[in-house]
């Protein structure tokens, strides 16, 4: 969430950012809701002083004085009470406009409508190229009772799967790869989050309103996270923070739900597009600094570069467009590996900072040298989600014979160098 004061000062900087990501917000109401608020608030302090000095007053009353004054002091209440609750009419709509307001992009962020286009940072490796028409990895995964899709769809409905001898192995040999290569790197706190989760982290990381149809409700009133960075950043939710713990890291697992709303016709086949996951995430808290911001940004995203290049598979870096990136995102890069039977890159991971807007939402503040509070500045990035880099695994480790070579960094959590063929294709 935006400050009011920069948005009121700034209007025409925050109108053009949402342009710019093509999100639709009426900033004139906004304002206007902002004025009247301040108007009732000012009245109902008034009132509320002036109710407290006639209540003082009746104590030093004589009897004959007294009634009178309670009279008015009755007068007063109702007064104040007409206004408070018009304040809290106005309160909600004001905030239900604020939460709609979104953070203003970063000058490097290109305009555009969709994915289309995003503008290409850098790339790693060799697109693996075959002598042979190259298998998908719904179908390598068939061929070796790595998973059943059919059996899946019948216990768990659409996209539901079971993974199932080399690919339950293989899932379980990426978790302990991630791991280890996390709990190694310094300043890290491993955590298991929540994946039910309340309303206010979603909102509070901006997940909420936009993107409730993405969501699973319970019938609590929960929701079911689709990443761990939801529980990760309620973690500090209404707190003040020292700011010699800055900045915090956090390695964060949980269970991940989404119900792809709108994606019915994509990707129907396998395990990329799923509805259950899990998820290992980066999550930053660091001090109000743009230059902050942008070198853990930097770092995160060189973190789960570092894996991809661990795994041998190819990939390149986007800079996400203007109609890319969501609510609160100032920057956001997407990390995409080359899947081979398809012939194009699809996303492993996402990187995204945020500056204060998440942390305003959610109230996380540190102490300044000076005494002063502090919204702090919030990062995230995907150290790895599973199963879907299992698709990028088989396709680009694939042989002529339908055998599978196991990247060289797994191998000693699979116990074997080469998945072979376990079924007739």
């Amino acid at each position: 969430m935006l400050d009011i004061k920069f948005i009121r000062e700034n209007k025409d900087i925050v109108a053009a950012g949402a342009r710019k990501k093509h999100i639709a917000v009426d900033l004139n109401k906004l304002l206007e809701l902002d004025d009247e608020r301040r108007a009732l608030q000012q009245s109902v302090d008034a009132k509320r002083a002036e109710q407290n000095a006639a209540s003082e007053k009746i104590a030093a009353a004589g009897e004959s004085e007294r009634a009178d004054l309670i009279a008015t002091v009755q007068q007063l209440k109702d007064a104040l009470k007409a206004e408070e609750e018009k304040l809290t009419a106005v309160m909600k709509a004001w905030r239900e406009l604020m939460v709609q307001v979104p953070n203003v992009p970063d000058v490097s962020v290109p305009d555009g409508d969709s994915d289309a286009d995003n503008k290409e940072i850098r790339t790693w490796g060799e697109k693996t190229s075959f002598p042979f028409t190259p298998k998908s990895h719904f179908e390598l995964m068939q061929l070796h009772d790595m998973a059943d899709f059919e059996r899946g769809a019948k216990v768990a409905g659409f996209r539901g799967y079971f993974l199932k001898n080399d690919g339950a192995r293989l899932a379980w040999a990426l978790e302990r790869f991630v791991q280890e290569r996390f709990m190694s790197r310094e300043g890290f706190t491993p955590m298991v989050v929540p994946s039910l989760v309340r309303k206010e982290p979603f909102i509070g990381t901006g997940y909420l309103p936009q993107s409730e149809d993405d969501l699973y409700r319970t019938q609590d009133g929960e929701y079911l996270a689709g990443t761990a960075e939801v529980a990760g950043m309620g973690y500090y939710m209404d707190e003040v923070l020292d700011k010699k713990e800055l900045p915090i890291k956090f390695f964060a697992f949980s269970p991940c739900f989404r119900r792809e709303a709108g994606s019915h016709g994509k990707d129907t086949k396998g395990l990329f597009r799923i509805h259950e996951f899990v998820k290992y995430e980066q999550i930053v808290l660091c001090e109000a600094s743009h230059e902050e911001s942008v070198r853990h940004h930097e770092e995160i995203t060189a973190n789960s570069e570092a894996l991809l290049q661990e795994l041998g598979l190819p990939y390149r870096v986007v800079l996400n467009c203007g109609g890319d990136i969501g609510l609160g995102q100032v920057k956001k890069y997407d990390i995409e590996a080359w899947m081979p039977s398809e012939e194009r890159y699809r996303e492993t991971h996402s990187s995204s900072y945020f500056h204060d807007f998440q942390t305003r939402r959610l109230n996380i503040r540190y102490r300044d040298e000076d005494g002063t509070l502090r919204f702090a500045h919030s990062l995230n990035n995907t150290a790895l989600a599973m199963p879907r880099i299992l698709c990028h695994i088989v396709e680009n480790g694939q042989r002529e014979d339908g055998s599978i070579s196991v990247p060289e960094a797994l191998r000693g959590y699979m116990g074997r160098d080469v998945i072979q063929n376990t079924k007739t294709p």
